[in-house]
């Protein structure tokens, strides 16, 4: 099959090929579902939602080989929005149903939508074995801090001494930092951005679907009904400035206004810090590199993240990196079973039927 090069991104990217592709020009309409969308006034999701539409045709792929499942939440919804193939499945079990997808139908485009109580409490095991067996398919995690669907509980990303519905007196868990989380599961791609920044969003978006294998993209997004203001940090024109770090591969990581602050390394103890560039020079910032093997450094750079008052962040992309993935070996494994190199036709059958059967009558 020829493929179209008058695309966003020209050709199928690596980590969408085997899916087909389409020929005819598309746009965001043919991925706009007739559904009535539902979320609150104000809410981040429609921009999540926006930049998704606005996405997929530049895939170009056909509609109905790409598909989105969910599990429960307020962002558990997007499905019902798209006019591709979705499920709303269980709660925290998108990964899972997502695996089987992936590794059923190699013709599929797998995408997860999740928010951060459903990946990260009930389905954190799920999230992490995905990202360690490092199966095709890209998850949106979208992390407003708190329960939304329930309607404003403290959620596993809920900063100490939240006070919630259900923590009156104030929360007592360690928040989890997803990306770290996903980092220590030795995620192959995994990074970070904001509801309403269309083009980083839209840029790191067609960065985690030309991945071959998991992308997880954690995308802060912010629930103006029950955790308002989570994220103003970083999003008020005052304060981004010196609250974003952004991450760009082979780049020093250098921000704030006049990039007069930067990320350094202490070399007796590893750790990573913001210091002045006045007060060390640039030669001694940290240059990002997001295709490291190690997913050491990039870990390091998640922990400069605020768990508090979100008052500084990095944001891009952390790692990015190749391996084999779970699917495409499972796949291999089948076709070699049902005779492919170095076996005969028909040994799977026999595998099945060796040792000690029973013949049910």
């Amino acid at each position: 099959m020829t493929q179209r090069t008058d695309l966003p991104f020209p050709g199928v990217p690596d980590g969408l090929s085997g899916v087909p592709a389409t020929e005819e020009p598309q746009n965001r309409k043919e991925f706009t579902s007739d559904q009535e969308v539902r979320w609150c006034p104000g809410c981040g999701d429609y921009a999540v939602l926006a930049a998704v539409q606005g996405f997929l045709p530049g895939l170009g792929l056909k509609r109905e080989n790409i598909v989105f499942v969910s599990g429960i939440g307020c962002s558990s919804r997007f499905p019902y929005y798209l006019d591709t193939f979705g499920m709303h499945s269980i709660h925290g079990r998108a990964p899972a149903i997502a695996t089987g997808l992936a590794t059923s139908r190699g013709d599929l485009s797998v995408w997860v939508v999740t928010g951060d109580g459903d990946a990260l409490s009930i389905g954190g095991n799920h999230l992490i074995h995905a990202l360690r067996r490092n199966v095709n398919m890209t998850i949106l995690l979208f992390n407003n801090r708190i329960y939304g669907l329930t309607k404003g509980q403290y959620s596993p990303t809920s900063e100490l001494g939240k006070v919630t519905k259900s923590t009156p007196m104030g929360s007592l868990d360690n928040p989890f930092n997803p990306v770290s989380l996903a980092l220590g599961a030795e995620g192959t791609f995994v990074a970070r951005t904001i509801d309403s920044d269309r083009k980083h969003l839209t840029s790191v978006l067609s960065a985690a679907a030309a991945h071959r294998g998991t992308a997880l993209v954690e995308i802060y997004q912010n629930c103006p009904i029950f955790n308002d203001g989570a994220f103003d940090a970083i999003k008020d024109p005052e304060t981004k400035q010196d609250a974003i770090i952004p991450l760009v591969h082979g780049e020093r990581i250098r921000f704030g206004a006049e990039a007069s602050l930067g990320v350094v390394r202490d070399h007796a103890t590893g750790e990573l810090s913001v210091v002045d560039v006045a007060d060390v020079g640039e030669d001694q910032l940290l240059v990002h590199d997001a295709h490291a093997s190690d997913p050491t450094t990039a870990f390091a750079l998640s922990r400069l993240t605020g768990s508090g008052y979100l008052n500084q962040a990095p944001i891009g992309i952390f790692r990015q990196v190749e391996q084999a993935t779970y699917d495409d070996l499972a796949r291999e494994q089948i076709n070699t079973a049902q005779g492919g190199a170095g076996m005969t036709a028909g040994a799977l059958a026999g595998l099945l039927n060796s040792g000690d059967t029973w013949t049910v009558v």
